[in-house]
């Protein structure tokens, strides 16, 4: 048996906690003692390839299944997505140290430097950070939230409109508008144009096209976007002026620990519904089954999403990247997420009903 106080065994030891406990209760002994008879006299640490091989190999091992081709596969796409949705929930949490929406008296402030001479109308200010239908949300909005209203949830912003008849025309207000952003010290972005048909009084005689160009601009931890339609209305509504936040620092970094304890957990919690399914078990069909189901309708919002809002970033200027949920078709596409959930436990559920028989402790590698 190695001894323990050999400190390249018990590097060798650590190493093997990637395989699970049964296989290290049977072999560690053997592959410890196999490592140490290879090694060079005098190096106290497993060489990196060493090191890289029992990590993957314990990792294959938990899945359990070696002749199996497969596997590896379902199990990868099962740690991907959870890490996915745990990512997600972890950059949800780190959202939650953003600095408050802008205040009337910012948003004053702003509206005043960016545009002379306009006088301020109204201004609505942001209830929360994210609204659904523009209210904080509420347990009582959860079912709306998670069964077909969760396009709703999004990030909240203040409005700020003008008051009065329009003082200039729109491309004076624009060039205005950038001019006074450079010189207050805001790193501005290409204007964006859209056209559609519209009124410019309560009658609608006649209809005309509206232009709507939007103007970004982004200082600090505040992103602004001015609004400018032509022709411009009567009453002022042509001109408004938005403000919000961007994502605070802490995003990134706990979007990526909490992917990564995600995808690790993903993984574990599939080698051991695995290995407790490899055979003689009586729902190994059904687990399998609820598998599949499970990662289809998690994955298939994942890959509709994706490429639409590639397009769209490529398509405008974006101060601040869409949240990582909405990435992933969340909550817009929560229902096939709770379904898929429900899915999951029951396949787990499953998994840990008894087996037929014991099973003996498989190698692989």
């Amino acid at each position: 048996m190695p001894t323990t106080g050999d400190p390249l065994a018990r590097r060798y030891r650590r190493l093997l906690f990637c395989h699970p406990r049964a296989y290290r209760r049977a072999r560690a002994d053997e592959i410890v003692g196999v490592l140490l008879d290879a090694a060079l006299a005098g190096r106290t640490r497993p060489t990196p390839r060493e090191a890289a091989n029992l990590i993957r190999h314990g990792l294959r091992c938990r899945l359990g299944r070696p002749a199996s081709r497969t596997v590896g596969v379902w199990a990868t796409l099962a740690a991907v997505i959870c890490g996915l949705f745990t990512a997600a929930l972890a950059t949800r949490a780190a959202w939650e140290t953003s600095a408050p929406q802008p205040d009337r008296a910012e948003t004053a402030a702003v509206f005043a430097a960016v545009l002379p001479g306009h006088e301020l109308g109204d201004v609505d200010l942001a209830p929360a950070l994210f609204t659904f239908y523009g209210q904080p949300l509420t347990v009582r909005a959860l079912d709306n939230l998670l069964l077909g209203d969760g396009g709703e949830y999004q990030r909240s912003e203040v409005l700020a409109g003008t008051a009065g008849t329009p003082r200039m025309s729109a491309d004076e207000t624009l060039a205005l508008a950038q001019r006074r952003l450079r010189e207050t010290g805001w790193q501005t972005y290409a204007p964006t144009v859209h056209s559609y048909p519209g009124c410019v009084d309560k009658t609608c005689a006649p209809a005309v096209t509206i232009t709507d160009t939007t103007l970004l601009a982004r200082r600090g931890d505040t992103v602004l976007q001015l609004h400018v339609a032509t022709p411009p209305s009567p009453d002022g509504s042509h001109l408004s002026l938005a403000l919000s936040r961007t994502a605070p620092t802490v995003v990134l970094p706990a979007g990526v620990a909490g992917g990564l304890i995600g995808a690790a957990l993903g993984w574990l919690v599939f080698g051991w519904a695995s290995r407790r399914t490899e055979a003689a078990h009586p729902a190994r069909g059904a687990v399998g089954v609820l598998l599949a189901i499970t990662l289809f309708l998690w994955w298939t919002p994942v890959l509709l999403t994706v490429p639409s809002l590639l397009r769209h970033h490529r398509a405008e200027p974006h101060p601040t990247w869409h949240p990582l949920w909405e990435w992933l078709g969340q909550p817009a596409a929560s229902l096939p997420f709770v379904v898929g959930a429900a899915s999951a436990l029951l396949t787990l559920a499953l998994a840990a009903a008894p087996r037929r028989s014991p099973l003996p402790t498989t190698a692989v590698g």
